[in-house]
């Protein structure tokens, strides 16, 4: 027993033992930074779902804050549960709501949020072009 730990102990030691124990730690710390929230992979979807909750839900009325939230959020599962052919688990909805507040705040803090949407715009004309509009 003595021999296998002094064998490892001499390997561990040696550059080559270095190395791979460097690259095991590594791949670990890659494996865990790596791992995204769930609602990055809906980050275009939430934001949709923000804006769109911006300009559905007037400014002003009571509650309206928590009703812009709602509507978010149910665009948001609902998209969810079209992808995934299932509905999301009450972990999923949290991880979505947050991923909802985040965005929300930094589209905010970009002032991104009072503005009109320029694809909306850019749809608009588009539809106005094709109906035959004089030139």
């Amino acid at each position: 027993m003595d021999k296998v730990l002094a064998a490892f102990w001499t390997f561990a030691n040696s550059p080559a033992g270095i190395t791979l124990i460097a690259g095991i730690v590594l791949w670990i710390l890659n494996r865990i930074y790596a791992a995204k929230p769930l609602w990055k992979a809906y980050e275009g979807t939430i934001i949709s779902a923000v804006r769109m909750a911006e300009q559905l839900v007037p400014e002003g009325t009571a509650g309206s804050g928590t009703e812009k939230l709602h509507t978010a959020v149910s665009f948001v599962l609902k998209v969810f549960e079209e992808v995934n052919s299932r509905p999301a688990t009450p972990a999923e909805q949290a991880a979505l709501t947050e991923g909802i507040q985040i965005k929300h705040d930094e589209l905010d803090r970009a002032g991104v949020l009072g503005k009109p949407d320029p694809l909306a715009a850019l749809a608009a004309e588009q539809k106005f072009i094709q109906s035959g509009a004089p030139k």
